[in-house]
């Protein structure tokens, strides 16, 4: 079998070969021939493999081993779901399949206590694969843009079976070790920062501290209110799936997936270091999206303070904040931008008819 452990002793790999025929055996009647591990993780706490395995006859399959808080049976049942209403939606996404006996076992492996279910090996590439690989490149904006009118089909459909909220939620947490949601995180980051600069700075950043928050919270009492469905929620050129020709064809990876207003989703998967490109980026998607999905009142009132919720103190603007180092010149204007993205009235209702 192929072994890819990096440098592990011989005996430890014959114990993880043995381990992983062990669990394709719950699968599958036949061993795989070889292995190729694909190591996923953020952390010890957060392992991820996928493992696409090879059979003696060249078909090909793909393992899922994840130990976290966010994955289980129930959870892998939504995404299982979500990505048969994708298909039937016309789009392709890989089946998900539980073992011989309808389960998501449980399984010992690498020292962890993983929970495993396999997938159909994709016939696809991803976005991010083809433009690395192909002889000319394929322009993102053409696959950006029906994978944005597949998103809002999917919106349309006002999806119900779950409560799990999507990676990207706002006000709730995604996985019981998170102490507060995302973007909330990302802002206290940013406030922490903030405050190591300057004394010259102090009023101004305890002033974008105080309209970021004043806007939170105005937010937060209208937002349960706005529609949601079931998305996929991660869609990246990682997992946006194209043919041969270049033509997007589906998603794959629904490990985020769940609940979530549809504006949230949009906001959120489009994100530039430069406020302008990314508000002409948010405006050109909301035209796209818009002859698919048709926006209530609610979500046209609730647009500008969502934008000013996500971006002003999201993580590329703290980075970005942090490189001008002590450019006091350039940091004053960075916290003119961001307090005036905090003020300016911007007119997303004019693009969501």
């Amino acid at each position: 079998m192929q072994k890819i452990h990096g440098c592990m002793q011989n005996a430890v790999l014959d114990d993880y070969d043995r381990e992983l025929s062990d669990i394709f055996g719950l699968f599958y009647n036949d061993v795989p021939s070889s292995f190729e591990i694909i190591d996923t993780s953020r952390s010890d706490a957060d392992f991820r493999e996928t493992v696409i395995a090879e059979f003696e006859t060249g078909e090909k399959s793909v393992l899922k081993l994840a130990d976290n808080d966010f994955t289980f049976p129930e959870k892998i049942e939504v995404w299982w779901k979500t990505s048969e209403e994708y298909r039937k939606a016309g789009y392709y996404c890989p089946k998900i399949f539980s073992d011989k006996t309808g389960n998501y076992p449980v399984v010992r492996y690498k020292e962890h206590n993983c929970t495993a279910y396999a997938e159909e090996f994709s016939p696809y590439r991803p976005a991010e694969y083809r433009s690395e690989n192909a002889s000319e490149e394929i322009p993102a904006a053409e696959y950006e843009k029906e994978a944005w009118i597949m998103t809002a089909k999917i919106a349309s459909k006002y999806f119900s079976y779950t409560n799990y909220p999507s990676a990207y939620c706002l006000f709730e947490t995604f996985c019981p070790s998170d102490k507060t949601d995302e973007v909330l995180e990302n802002a206290l980051e940013w406030k922490k920062y903030a405050q190591t600069l300057p004394e010259e700075f102090q009023p101004q950043t305890e002033r974008i501290w105080r309209l970021w928050t004043e806007n939170r919270k105005m937010l937060e009492s209208i937002y349960k209110k706005l529609p949601t469905s079931v998305f996929q929620a991660d869609l990246n050129s990682t997992n946006i799936l194209l043919d041969e020709s270049g033509k997007f064809v589906g998603v794959y990876d629904f490990n985020l997936c769940g609940k979530d207003v549809f504006l949230n989703y949009l906001f959120r998967e489009t994100f530039y270091d430069d406020y302008k490109k990314e508000l002409d980026a948010i405006f050109s998607r909301l035209k796209i999206v818009s002859e698919y999905y048709h926006f209530s009142e609610g979500e046209k009132k609730a647009a500008l303070m969502l934008y000013r919720c996500l971006k002003p103190l999201w993580y590329n603007k703290l980075e970005r904040l942090k490189e001008l180092g002590n450019d006091t010149a350039a940091v004053g204007a960075y916290l003119n931008e961001t307090e005036r993205s905090l003020t300016e009235n911007i007119d997303f209702a004019s693009c969501m008819n």
